[in-house]
């Protein structure tokens, strides 16, 4: 197996598992936030680890990711929602240098400015998992729009309203 097959990331995944995963972020974020300060630091480090895994391959080196796609999605429902896995990617990119700014924060002693890292990740997460609306998503598409990434990166993400089921918020 070479070394880009390990780190590969699904081209397509599971949109109701991302969802699933984003919750369980919520809550790990969430438990992060309300715990004293040496627990607070290994709850970050942890945040920071699961988005490295799930950056790195996708759901399959990812406790959450694995639990996601295995466990709880099928239970939300039986027929999976496919989606373009590169935005999901980029999302989790996102996930990961602010968990990682939180994660540093807290190790310099900065535990409120790395609760309000936090706090951001959270409404992010919880926008996915609640509703649906992926932010790191629409910033992919937007970006794929200005000419920054490659309309040929994914085709199915220059216009994410264009998606079964989406609407246009104006």
């Amino acid at each position: 197996m070479s070394l880009r097959e390990v780190f590969a990331f699904p081209e397509i995944v599971n949109d109701y598992a991302a969802r699933c995963t984003a919750a369980l972020v919520v809550g790990l974020a969430v438990i992060t936030v309300l715990v004293p300060s040496p627990l607070q630091t290994w709850l970050a480090g942890a945040l920071v680890l699961g988005f490295a895994l799930r950056v790195a391959g996708g759901p399959r080196y990812s406790p959450f990711g694995r639990l996601s796609v295995h466990v709880l999605a099928p239970r939300v429902s039986a027929e999976p929602k496919m989606v373009a896995g590169a935005p999901k990617r980029f999302a989790q990119t996102i996930g990961l240098v602010m968990s990682s700014v939180a994660f540093a924060l807290v190790l310099a002693g900065l535990a409120t400015a790395g609760v309000v890292v936090l706090v951001v990740l959270i409404v992010a997460a919880l926008a996915e998992a609640a509703l649906g609306f992926c932010l790191g998503c629409w910033i992919y598409g937007q970006l794929q729009r200005a000419g920054v990434v490659s309309e040929g990166a994914c085709v199915d993400c220059a216009d994410i309203w264009a998606r079964p089921g989406m609407t246009a918020r104006n």
